[in-house]
């Protein structure tokens, strides 16, 4: 169950984030209302994830597929610019992931 939270406690996080960019300054009030309630679902998902998991390791997954996750849509989906050093930047930051993940935190 805990890892089911925080996979949830993701998907509305980038939910919530794609819904910022749409929300304009918060001038929109769907886009708006979907950000902020992503926000308070993802935090209370990730709350209950943390009852099982380690913060290092929950936090990592979390902020890292998180990342990668939006920086993706926003290249493929919102049409941002894509670059090497982006598609690079994503990579480090997955491989990091996986480092804290295997020095011990998921154990």
């Amino acid at each position: 169950m805990p890892w089911l939270m925080l996979s949830l406690a993701i998907v509305t996080e980038v939910i919530a984030t794609v819904s910022l960019r749409f929300s304009e300054g918060f001038s929109r009030p769907l886009p708006s209302i979907v950000t902020a309630v992503g926000y308070v679902v993802a935090f209370w998902c990730l709350s209950q994830a943390l009852k099982a998991v380690p913060v290092s390791t929950a936090y990592a997954i979390w902020a890292g597929v998180g990342t990668a996750t939006v920086a993706a849509i926003g290249v493929i989906v919102l049409g941002e610019p894509g670059s090497i050093t982006k598609t690079l930047g994503i990579v480090l930051i997955i491989a990091g992931v996986v480092i804290v993940n295997a020095g011990g935190g998921a154990h």
